[in-house]
Formats: C-alpha cells, sequence, structure tokens
C-alpha cells in the first residue's frame, strides 16, 4: 500500500491485457484506489467488460481495442490516453501468452515471429510510447509482465515463449538503468502458475495441471489480483528505491 493517503486519486494508469486475468484484476485495484484506469486489449468484449465493473466503482476508466503487436495501434493508445486524462503516470504491460507449446524442434518461424511480437515487442512498442511523455512529466513507474519460465527455460513446451519473456526481464533492467535519473522507474514481476484464461488454456490435460501443482509447495495457483496488488505497490511511494529488480511470484515453486 502505498504511503501517502489518496496516493493513486486522479492519477491515470494504461493497463494492457486488461480484458481478463492479471490486466482485469490490476485494472480493478488501481480503480479501487481512486486512479484513471485506462484499459487496452484486443478482446473488445472482454475489456468493455472490465470497463463495467469499473463503473461499477464509480471511477473513471476509457476502454481501448488494442493490437499490441501493432506500433502505431499502441502509439494511439498512449495518445487516447494522455487527451483523456492529461497525464500517465504509470504503465502496466499484462498482455502476453505463449501461444501454443511446442517441442524445441517444432518451434516455427511463425510461432517464433508471434510469440515475440506479443510477448516482447508489444512491450517495448509501449514503452517507448509512454516514455517520452514520462520523462516530459518528471517520471513515472512502468511495470512489465515477464514469467517463471525465464528462469526455467521452459523445456519440451515453452522455450520460445521463456525465451521471450527473459527478453522482457533484460528490457526492463536496460530501461530502469538508463533513466533512473530521470525519475523513471522499471520494474517486472516473474509470476508462476496464476489462475487466468491463459493458465487455463495451458493446462490442457490433468497431467500437465498436476505438474504445475507438485512444484508448487503452497500447493494452488496463484490469484490474479496477488499479482495486482503487488504492482500497486510497485507504482506507489512506498518503494522509491526500487527499480531494474524482477520479483518472483510463484507460491515456491517454478525452480525446478
Amino acid at each position: 500500500m502505498p504511503k501517502t493517503p489518496d496516493y493513486f486519486k486522479g492519477k491515470t494508469i494504461v493497463i494492457t491485457g486488461a480484458a481478463s486475468g492479471i490486466g482485469r484484476a490490476t485494472a480493478l485495484i488501481f480503480a479501487r484506489e481512486g486512479a484513471n484506469v485506462v484499459c487496452a486489449d484486443i478482446n473488445e468484449s472482454g475489456v468493455k467488460e472490465t470497463i463495467e465493473k469499473i463503473n461499477d466503482l464509480g471511477n473513471q476508466a476509457l476502454a481501448l481495442t488494442i493490437d499490441v503487436t501493432d506500433r502505431a495501434a499502441v502509439n494511439e493508445m498512449v495518445e487516447l490516453a494522455i487527451d483523456g486524462f492529461g497525464r500517465v503516470h504509470f504503465l502496466f504491460n499484462s498482455a502476453g501468452a505463449a501461444i501454443k507449446r511446442a517441442k524445441f524442434l517444432e518451434i516455427d518461424d511463425d510461432l517464433l515471429q508471434r510469440t515475440f511480437d506479443l510477448n516482447f515487442k508489444g512491450t517495448f512498442y509501449a514503452m517507448q510510447a509512454v516514455l517520452p511523455h514520462m520523462l516530459e512529466n518528471g517520471g513515472g513507474t512502468i511495470v512489465n509482465i515477464a514469467s517463471m519460465a525465464a528462469k526455467r527455460g521452459g523445456p519440451g513446451s515453452s522455450v520460445h515463449y521463456a525465451a521471450a519473456k527473459g527478453a522482457v526481464n533484460s528490457l526492463t533492467l536496460g530501461v530502469a538503468r538508463e533513466f533512473a535519473k530521470q525519475n523513471i522507474r522499471c520494474l517486472s514481476i516473474s509470476p508462476g502458475p496464476i489462475k487466468t484464461p491463459f493458465a487455463a488454456a495451458a493446462a490442457s490435460s490433468p497431467e500437465l495441471l498436476k505438474r504445475f501443482l507438485d512444484d508448487v509447495p503452497m500447493g494452488r495457483f496463484g490469484e490474479p489480483e496477488e499479482i495486482g496488488e503487488l504492482v500497486l505497490f510497485m507504482c506507489s511511494d512506498a518503494c522509491p528505491f526500487m527499480t531494474a529488480d524482477t520479483v518472483y511470484v510463484n507460491g515456491g515453486g517454478g525452480w525446478r
């Protein structure tokens, strides 16, 4: 939680992947704290549903149907956020997926390209779009979603995804260090298995689901809200010296 009461009230966050899962949970948490929330996702019906939930809380929100793999669309996303609320204080890059599971020798050019487009380029584009605005306004905070897969390598099913998320961690580190003196903080979160539509799609068999759970000492998947509350903390005034790090949230698992 922030040190300052009402710290987020009137401030603006842009969230990609806001139609479901971690993105939606984070949007609702920031709305709870009084923030203006720009919800972006390629899933038009899902992002509108998120907005409806925010409106029920009595907060201001903007729904944008955006493909984060399209640089022009991402640039427009940031422009619309600024037009709507005047300033963007926080960016949360939540959009991402493994596209499909594949053994290493089955990863073709198309799968590799689409995986990096969504997970790496989407994050890269959003950061490049918002950073000039943050620099002009004296600072801001960016939080990216990486994955425990980057630590494990994704053998047998998702080396392509692990590599893309590893690139997100490197991107986070580089940007954090390059802009630290300009009051820009940049962090990433590396979740273990979280109860999201992405996780549900990944658990395509009872055997795979059991393998995931057996690797988590807590014996359960994480909840999207448990990641969203961490994003809130990272963006708050409670951790101004925290930057360039990735935080592992995994119930104690994901290391083997």
